[in-house]
Order: C-alpha cells, then structure tokens, then sequence
C-alpha cells in the first residue's frame, strides 16, 4: 500500500479533509502552530495548512511521519469518529459541498474557515439536507415506483406468493378469537379487534384518501360508515394488519408496495384461513371441480379477494403454477403476477402495470361478453404456450376491470370450465397480431380520421409528495382532533 489517499474520488477527498482537521486538532491540544508542526517534519509551514485542509494527497509514509511528530498513531488519524463538535461540522460541510447534490448547484464551495460560525455551518447544513429531500423527491417518478414493483413481483413469484411467516401469524390471531374454519364473520373480525385492544368506530365524515384510521393513542380504529364498494371486514382487518406487523411509515415505494401486499395478504389469510382454505381447493381439485367463483362464494368475500388467495395456496399446496391480471376496461393492465411461465407485456424496465393487454387474451374478451354474469372461460394459443384462463368483470370505485386467473393448457384440466370451446390466437407483442390495422383499414381510413384522445391525468400526474403514501396528513390529523374532542388539549 503506497498510498493512504488520493483525489480521484469525492469520499477520498472528503477523507482527505477529515484526516486534516484530526491533525489540526491534535497540533492544537498540543499547544503547537502551524510552524511548530513544520519545523518538526521539515516542511514548509503553507505545506501543512494544505494539510489540515485536505488539499494535499498523502502517502503512508508521510501519515507515519505526522503521526510520529504529534506522538499519536495512524489509526487515531484516520478514525471515523471527529475529534470534537467543531470538526464534526466541518467535516460534515465539507463531504456535503463534495456530493453530486451540491454539485449540481453549479455554484461556488464556500470556504471552511473559523470566522464561519458553528450556527452558519448548521444553517447551511441544514439547507443543503433539505435540497438533498426535494432532490430525491423530484427523482422520485413514476418509473422509480414501477422499478420498485417490478422487484416486488420477482419476489413474490421466487416464493410462489405464498408467505409462510404471515401464514403462521393468521393462525395464531384466528385463534385469539377461537375461530377454527370457515369464512371469518364481520363480528369475529370485531372480536379480533377487542383483543387486539381497539375499539371500533363508523363515522360518515371519513376522510376520502384513507380506507381507515388507527389512532394508537387512544386504542381506535374509525372505518367509513359507506363501504364505498369495499368489503367492510377487509379495511379493519387490512388496519389490524399493519398493527400486528408493526408498520410505520414507508421511506421509499418499494416499502410501501411491500407493506400493502404484506397487509393485503395477512387481511385474505385472515378472511380465508389457510386449513379450511386449502381443504377445500383439494376436494375441488380431486373433483377437477376447482373454481375461483365457488371459493368466493364458500368464503362469501369478493371475487378479486378469492382470486388474489387462490394465487396464495395454488402452487404451493396443490402444485398448480398460475398466473393473475386485474385489467381496466381499456386494456390497461392494474396488477398482475405469474409463476408459470406467461409472458405479460412489459416497458424498458421490465414493468407490467400500466402496461395494454393483448386484445385476444381473455381479460380483454370478456368485455365483449353481453352476458357478465355466467363465469368466462378461454383458451389462448401464445408465443409461450397455451393457457387457460377464467374471468370475471367486476365493479370499482376506480372503474370497470376484469379479474383473471389462469395456468398452463396442461392443468386446465383441474378447473371448472376446462371444456371451453373459446380459443384465441395471440402473438403479442408483435404488433401485427392487434395493435397495428390491417392495410385494407389502414388504406381506407389513414389521413381520413382524427380521434380526440381522451387524457389520462395519470399521465401528467406526481408522484404524491410529502409522505409516499400520498394520504392528506393534515384532512388525518383535523379528522382525529374532531372524534376527540377535548382530549389532550
């Protein structure tokens, strides 16, 4: 090693500095200047301010040397820890006026000196870390968060979206309630809550940008008196989720995504316990009866719900890889995972949400159907295969989607409705197969039609700012203070 540091990198150079204020501190309690410390390397005394400034390169050798001179070692020289409060802020300054942050300033380093006050170094520390959040925040676009998701659902797929810890947790709260099989009532859910120590509050005032509120100080949990379309059980069990898993406020979107698909997980596992669940889906296998219609309607929860938990038990208890959509009625893919091997159309990222479904796939057909009542069933002759695929259109707040759930043409045979005679070609995502006209349509109608596009705000939207859950603070906290009126005062 011949060289302790150089200037080729900014945490050199930050180092650098940080070495120097430890040999100026320790020439300092020594009662020594500057000259003193020259004459007893045999340097000049300008040699040594550029030093203890951090604007000249040392070797090992030299380090020794200095180190030898101050009766002090290499390693107290080189610690990580500033040798007083003083230098702890010059140091800090000093890697902060380095960083890639301030450099994109574009304006001038201000120099370390003592006149600069210990309350100005603060100060501007201060503003910098505050440039340094809304720098990451005007970073944070939609493409962080798709990247995030995109990670997520990797994830979820190497375990087969089945989390055996959340699992074992349902169980053990399902017996907090003696509750041993069976779709989970509204009042075991309320019971659940009891033991969990809150109490349960419906109000008509609820804040719009919240499915519900959990105030710890005073054991509450208040939920819409509207359901809004909502199973009522799963927004109070989805809060007792983020209770019990001990949840605090998401630092970035992947966080955030985690927590909800946690939460969301723990609320269906509670909702549709793990032994009745899976025995049921066995019978119904046994029978090649399996059907995402009859497992909602055994578990009485909505459809989504029973697709979402049948994607949680399929392959790793009944050995049955499948694959999951939730598509707008414009194709627009909300939320999708796979583990047998289907190709989703995805951006230059790798992100499927957001992305637009193939119109021959299932999940785009089904909007054709007059009839939305009687379960849809389709096979799909793709570039990875043949699938087949059940879907069912359901209703939002946000809109109109398809829910689907399929697998692979060799375990269709499992499944109710496996005797479709519905089958479409796909070869997307090459464009001729449905997103380019034919040239007979093209010839007749290019030049000849222009439609007014209907834009998504999405499109121009932010990411939400302040907090990454985008939930108003403030409508939270003045909604708190109205349920509580004279407490804490």
């Amino acid at each position: 090693m011949t060289q302790v540091l150089t200037s080729e990198s900014h945490e050199d150079a930050s180092m650098a500095f940080a070495i120097g204020r430890r040999i100026r501190e320790r020439r300092v309690t020594q009662g020594l200047t500057v000259t003193d410390l020259a004459q007893r390397l045999e340097r000049a005394p300008s040699q040594i301010s550029l030093i203890e400034n951090g604007r000249k390169e040392l070797k090992l050798s030299e380090l020794r040397q200095i180190a030898a001179a101050l009766t002090t070692t290499v390693e107290a020289l080189m610690s990580t820890e500033p040798p007083n409060p003083r230098a702890a802020l010059e140091i800090a300054l000093d890697r902060a006026q380095r960083g890639s942050v301030f450099s994109s300033l574009n304006i001038p380093s201000l120099a370390i000196r003592k006149s600069l006050s210990d309350d100005a170094i603060a100060t501007i520390l201060a503003l910098h870390a505050e440039i340094q959040r809304l720098h990451h925040e005007r970073a944070a676009t939609p493409e962080i968060a798709r990247q995030a998701n995109t990670a997520l659902r990797l994830d979820q797929r190497r375990r087969n979206n089945y989390f055996a810890h959340l699992e074992v947790m349902a169980q053990d709260l399902l017996r907090l309630v003696d509750h041993h099989g069976g779709p989970l009532s509204q009042r075991s859910a309320s019971e659940l809550a009891q033991h969990l120590g809150f109490t349960l509050h419906y109000v008509g005032d609820f804040p719009t940008s919240t499915r519900s509120i959990t105030d710890h100080r005073h054991g509450r949990i208040y939920l819409p008196a509207t359901a809004r379309g909502i199973d009522p059980r799963s927004a109070l069990l989805q809060a007792l989720a983020t209770h019990v898993l001990e949840m605090k406020e998401p630092r970035d979107y992947e966080e955030l995504l985690r927590q909800r698909v946690e939460t969301n997980y723990l609320a269906g596992a509670l909702l549709m316990p793990e032994a009745s669940a899976v025995a049921y889906l066995s019978t119904a296998k046994a029978a090649r009866e399996l059907s995402v219609e009859d497992l909602r309607d055994a578990f009485a929860v909505p459809y989504e719900t029973a697709a979402h938990r049948f994607t949680n038990l399929a392959t790793h208890h009944l050995d049955i890889p499948v694959h999951f959509l939730k598509v707008h009625d414009s194709g627009i893919i909300s939320k999708a995972y796979e583990n047998d091997n289907v190709v989703f159309p995805t951006d230059v990222l790798g992100s499927v949400e957001g992305q637009i479904v193939c119109r021959w796939w299932a999940a785009r057909q089904v909007f054709t159907m007059e009839d939305r009542l009687t379960p849809y069933h389709q096979y799909s002759d793709k570039p990875a295969g043949t699938y087949w695929c059940t879907s069912s259109i359901q209703v939002a707040p946000t809109g109109v989607f398809s829910v689907s759930v399929g697998t692979t043409f060799e375990d269709a045979r499992w499944f109710r409705g496996r005797d479709t005679k519905r089958r479409f070609k796909s070869t997307c995502p090459d464009e001729t197969c449905c997103r380019r006209p034919s040239p007979q349509l093209a010839s007749r109608w290019d030049g000849m039609a222009w439609p007014s596009a209907q834009l998504n705000s999405s499109l121009l939207a932010a990411i939400p700012t302040g907090t990454f859950t985008g939930v108003d603070r403030v409508g939270i906290y003045e909604f708190l203070e109205r349920q509580t009126p004279g407490v804490d005062a």
